[in-house]
């Protein structure tokens, strides 16, 4: 007859072995879920990591070897008082800034005097490009100007941004009203006109009618402006 309350000793031998075997499972569970863990996190940058033996010398050494390959425009008449800053590839001894004299000329180390006033920066770089050959083999030459105070015309009047434009070769008044941003209202477009210096400092005034212009009419209105032109849109 078995009493209320007692426990059966087999089930008490049995406890211990089965506490021990769940110890055993969580355990070996326990690194396995960790480097689970690890391997779905991404693998943070290493810290200072060190690069490829001489890559960074020859990035760096690709940078500082590149001649200059780009060119100033093409279409800009250099003339009096510009400022010039020409550059020879790995040359700094030649390399300078410098102004053009009022005489249209400049002055360079081993190159000496040279006509700049009336050459675009292309003429010009292959022109000492030509001298320098004398004292250096295949010299990589850009000029650039700087500072354009001959090359400009006035834009007055009537226009939404009057002031003074920097000027090409290949410039029309047309182009002219276009970059002052076109006419406001009430603008006189018939009467407008072009004022220029002739050599004898005399001061001409030149008609421009724009609404016959755009029609076809009097074509040579639209003439190609000069340095020191002024544009007057009533």
């Amino acid at each position: 007859m078995i009493q209320t309350g007692m426990r059966d000793p087999r089930a008490l031998r049995t406890l211990p072995c089965l506490v021990l075997l769940a110890l055993l499972s969580l355990a070996m569970s326990m690194p396995a879920a960790a480097q689970s863990d690890a391997a779905s996190q991404p693998a943070a940058p290493a810290a200072n990591a060190p690069s490829q033996p001489g890559a960074g010398n020859q990035a760096s050494g690709k940078a500082a070897d590149a001649p200059p390959v780009a060119h100033s425009d093409s279409s800009y008449v250099i003339g009096a008082n510009d400022m010039l800053a020409v550059s020879v590839w790995k040359e700094p001894d030649v390399s300078r800034t410098v102004p053009v004299r009022s005489d249209g000329k400049i002055s360079l180390p081993l190159v000496g005097e040279l006509q700049a006033g009336g050459q675009t920066p292309l003429q010009l770089e292959e022109e000492i490009t030509k001298r320098l050959k004398n004292y250096i083999s295949e010299p990589e030459v850009t000029v650039i100007v700087t500072d354009s105070k001959s090359q400009k015309v006035n834009i007055l009047g009537m226009v939404s941004k009057p002031g003074a434009y920097l000027l090409t070769s290949s410039t029309t008044v047309l182009d002219a009203v276009a970059m002052a941003g076109g006419f406001k209202d009430f603008a006189k477009q018939k009467s407008m006109y072009v004022l220029r210096q002739g050599p004898d400092g005399k001061q001409e005034r030149l008609p421009f009618n724009y609404k016959d212009v755009i029609k076809g009419k009097n074509p040579e209105q639209n003439i190609r402006l000069q340095a020191g032109d002024t544009v007057v849109i009533p």
